[in-house]
């Protein structure tokens, strides 16, 4: 693709990071195919090349528009174009570039940037959301359905009781996973302890600035990795890795040293937490973990997250632990497409996300599992809110 991007925007690292995500692509429109949002509208600007032109153009002009907002919002940013790419467009880094862009030039309206400003406020703040979350449901009958539905029911962390092990991993608390799924980290605990491994955890971590970054809060996103980097850096110093539970927070993790990279004195230890974070299926598979069947479903339908499989690019691990484990798997079509969840996707987006949540939860039980399973709680709270069956982590099945 040609490109003329203004003179001022060239100055920018990113600017000049954008002119070179664009002419590496060629606008085949591959990425269409694999576009959930597109294939609900059947819109080109709802699709990934329709976006890039979106963009392309803004930074020509130098000057937001209005539309580009709009399809850039419905944006899920689940990056299956970049899975389908035969260029290898790293379309997920344009969007955030785009999303930058707009929001610090454009301001939004008095009732977006109210709920957005309360969406970055509230939800990274574990007491916040706890607090939020118990009023929210005392109220939800006078709440439109969509938010109703999304108030999460707030749980408290199981106590694990665990050996004193030599080897020591650090594992990510995150934020509303911490309030609303803690017992994915306890099962990861009690699977680990089995594998003669320690969890410890890291003083101050705190959420991992992917919600802020999706909102092109660009500022605040980085000044809360940089904290977390502080944090992990430490704590990590004797552990052998930094293991993620939630794939939303480990695809932002394991890119702190890009986004990061110009940041004199972060550079390096962003880097180093990047490389040394795992999704916790990569590490159970290094260490061959012993794994058993605790549950007593037979029959699995997973649900691979899209920060997992086209962000992080992990495919099949998963899978073959719960296969070890004793787990059928059972067939699920078009298992690359997005749910619908997406962070904050599901309250700024809820008709498409509910559309998309739909396809997928008929997709996911075709077959009839006794059990869904999935790897993130963004995607676990949105499919659970509209199943059948239960929903539930995948280390649940197995610790």
């Amino acid at each position: 693709m040609q490109t003329q991007l203004s003179s001022v925007i060239l100055a920018t690292s990113s600017g000049r990071r954008a002119d070179e995500i664009l002419r590496a692509c060629v606008h085949c429109g591959f990425c269409n195919a694999t576009c959930p949002t597109y294939l609900l509208t059947g819109d080109e600007l709802d699709g990934p090349r329709g976006r890039i032109y979106l963009i392309k153009d803004m930074l020509e002009a130098d000057t937001p528009t209005p539309i580009a907002r709009e399809h850039l919002d419905r944006c899920l940013t689940c990056r299956a174009c970049e899975t389908t790419c035969p260029s290898g467009v790293a379309y997920g880094e344009l969007a955030e570039i785009g999303r930058n862009f707009i929001e610090a030039r454009e301001p939004r309206g008095f009732a977006e940037r109210f709920v957005r400003g309360w969406l970055v406020r509230v939800l990274p703040v574990p007491a916040r959301l706890t607090l939020f979350a118990r009023l929210g449901r005392l109220v939800r009958w006078a709440m439109p359905d969509y938010l109703a539905r999304a108030v999460p029911q707030i749980r408290l962390e199981p106590a694990v009781a665990v050996k004193n092990h030599a080897r020591r991993v650090v594992v990510l608390e995150g934020c509303v996973q911490r309030s609303t799924t803690p017992e994915v980290n306890a099962a990861l605990t009690r699977v680990l302890d089995a594998a003669d491994v320690k969890v410890i955890r890291a003083a101050g971590e705190g959420c991992c600035g992917s919600l802020e970054l999706h909102l092109g809060q660009e500022r605040r996103a980085r000044a809360t990795m940089r904290a977390n980097v502080d944090a992990l850096f430490e704590a990590a110093a004797d552990a052998e890795a930094i293991i993620s539970t939630a794939s939303g927070c480990g695809v932002t993790v394991k890119d702190y040293g890009r986004l990061l990279a110009d940041d004199p004195r972060y550079a390096d230890r962003a880097r180093s937490i990047s490389e040394r974070t795992l999704d916790a299926s990569e590490y159970l598979a290094q260490i061959e973990a012993p794994l058993r069947k605790i549950d007593t479903a037979t029959t699995v339908a997973w649900h691979p997250p899209c920060t997992l499989q086209h962000g992080q690019r992990v495919k099949g691990v998963v899978e073959d632990l719960l296969q070890r484990a004793g787990y059928a798997l059972v067939p699920v079509a078009n298992a690359h497409l997005c749910c619908g969840s997406a962070g904050t996707y599901s309250v700024l987006q809820h008709r498409l996300a509910d559309e998309l949540r739909a396809q997928k939860l008929a997709a996911l039980t075709a077959a009839q599992p006794d059990v869904i399973a999935t790897a993130n709680v963004g995607c676990q709270l949105h499919l659970r809110d509209g199943a059948a069956v239960p929903v539930r982590h995948w280390l649940e099945l197995l610790g």
